[in-house]
C-alpha cells in the first residue's frame, strides 16, 4: 500500500460490473459471473519523472518480466496499489484470496455496524499474507476498510484504517473516490480523480460522476 496523491493517470480495461462485493458465506464461493469477467491487465502510464520530462508507458501486466526497470519497480507496483482501492471488491472475486464473512461487527471509525469480510492474501506477490477487513453496508457498498500488513516494509503503513466514500459511477462501475482515516495512528487522506472506464468492445471512456 503506498501513497496514491500523485500527479499520474492510468487507465485499466475490465468488463462491467458494479462494484459491490459478491455474496460469499464461510469459504469462498464465487458466483459464476465472477468467474466470467475478463480483463485485459493493459496498462497506460502517464507522469513526469524527478526532473520535470514526461513518462509514458504502456504494457501488459502478463509481460512484467520484459519491462524496464523503472516500470518493475516503481510504476507497476504503484499501479498494482491504486487499482486495488478501486476495484478491491472485484478482487476478492478474481484473486482466489481466501474470504471469510464473520457476521456482524462495529467499524473502527465511525462505529457503526456492518458486515465483516476478511480477505486474506497468500504469502506472495507485492503484498504477502496482507489482510483486508472489509465492512459492507445494507446496500452492499463498502463503507469502511482496514488493511493489515503482513511482512512490515520500510515508509509503508502497516494498519490501515480507511472510510470508503465519494462513490461515483462510470457506466455499470461504481466506484468508491474517497478514503480518510489513519495509518499508523496518523491522519491519511487518498483521493482518486478523472477516473474513467472503457467497457469492452468500446472506443469510448466513460467518466465517473
Amino acid at each position: 500500500m503506498t501513497d496514491s496523491n500523485r500527479p499520474e493517470k492510468r487507465r485499466l480495461s475490465v468488463f462491467g460490473m458494479l462494484l459491490i462485493l459478491p455474496a460469499i458465506s464461510g469459504a469462498q464461493q464465487l458466483p459464476p459471473v465472477a468467474q466470467q469477467m475478463p480483463k485485459t491487465d493493459a496498462v497506460s502510464y502517464e507522469a513526469k519523472d524527478k526532473e520535470g520530462k514526461p513518462v509514458q508507458v504502456k504494457y501488459q501486466r502478463s509481460q512484467i518480466d520484459s519491462q524496464s526497470d523503472l516500470v518493475k519497480g516503481q510504476i507497476d507496483p504503484g499501479f498494482v496499489n491504486d487499482q486495488y482501492w478501486l476495484l478491491l471488491p472485484l478482487h476478492v472475486a478474481w484473486d482466489g484470496a481466501t474470504v471469510t464473512d464473520e457476521g456482524m461487527h462495529e467499524t473502527p471509525l465511525a462505529k457503526t455496524s456492518a458486515q465483516k469480510i476478511v480477505v486474506k492474501y497468500a504469502a506472495s506477490g507485492y503484498s504477502p499474507g496482507d489482510t483486508w477487513d472489509l465492512y459492507v453496508g445494507p446496500d452492499k457498498r463498502v463503507v469502511e476498510m482496514t488493511y493489515h500488513r503482513a511482512v512490515p516494509a520500510p515508509k509503508l503503513p502497516n494498519l490501515v484504517n480507511a472510510k470508503w466514500e465519494g462513490y461515483k459511477k462510470a457506466g455499470p462501475l461504481l466506484f468508491s473516490t474517497e478514503h480518510h482515516g489513519t495509518a499508523d495512528g496518523n491522519p491519511f487522506e487518498l483521493t482518486f480523480t478523472d477516473v474513467a472506464v472503457k467497457l469492452k468492445g468500446s472506443k469510448d471512456w466513460i467518466n465517473a460522476q
